[in-house]
């Protein structure tokens, strides 16, 4: 069973990967795998920001609208 990716386990993982690359642990050979990983990672991210703000944005309308 595949377990479901949360910003916070995806931010956790791109952590993990930056440290490993930076540390220069890494093998060349895991090199471009782990940078495509980080890919996905930072697309994940980053579409669960822009969908969170336009949530919030959207409940602070609504609630701004029933205020008046």
């Amino acid at each position: 069973m595949e377990e479901k990716l949360t910003y916070e386990t995806a931010l956790a993982e791109l952590t993990a990967i930056s440290k490993e690359i930076e540390s220069e642990k890494i093998s060349v050979d895991a090199l471009a795998s782990k940078v495509k990983r980080a890919s996905e990672l930072i697309e994940f991210c980053q579409t669960k920001l822009k969908n969170t703000e336009a949530e919030v944005t959207k409940i602070i309308s609504r609630m701004e609208n029933t205020q008046t």
